[in-house]
C-alpha cells in the first residue's frame, strides 16, 4: 500500500520520509493541492558482485592471457619522463 503525504509535510519530514523509503522498502505519493504530483520509491538494489566473482572475470579475461602486456608496460615506463622544470608553464 502506497502511502500518501502532502509537499508540506514532505518538506517538515524529509528525514523520517526517507528513511522509511530506504529501511522499510514504503512507497509514497506526494500531492500538492490535493493532486498527485510525485512518487517517491525505494532505489533498486546495487548489483554488485562478489569478490569471486571479480577475481574470476579477472584472470579469465582475454587481456590476463596476453604474453606482451609486461612488455607494453616497460615500454610506457620507459617513455615516462618527468618534466625538467614541474612549473614551468
Amino acid at each position: 500500500m502506497k502511502n500518501t503525504v502532502t509537499a508540506t509535510e514532505l518538506a517538515r519530514n524529509i528525514g523520517d520520509v526517507l528513511a522509511r523509503v530506504r529501511y522499510r522498502r514504503e512507497s509514497f505519493i506526494v500531492e500538492r493541492n490535493g493532486r498527485a504530483v510525485a512518487r517517491i520509491v525505494p532505489a533498486e538494489p546495487d548489483k554488485t558482485g562478489t569478490l569471486r566473482e571479480a577475481l574470476t572475470a579477472w584472470t579469465t579475461s582475454v587481456s590476463s592471457n596476453d604474453p606482451t602486456f609486461a612488455d607494453d608496460l616497460a615500454r610506457v615506463n620507459a617513455a615516462d619522463r618527468p618534466a625538467d622544470n614541474p612549473w614551468a608553464l
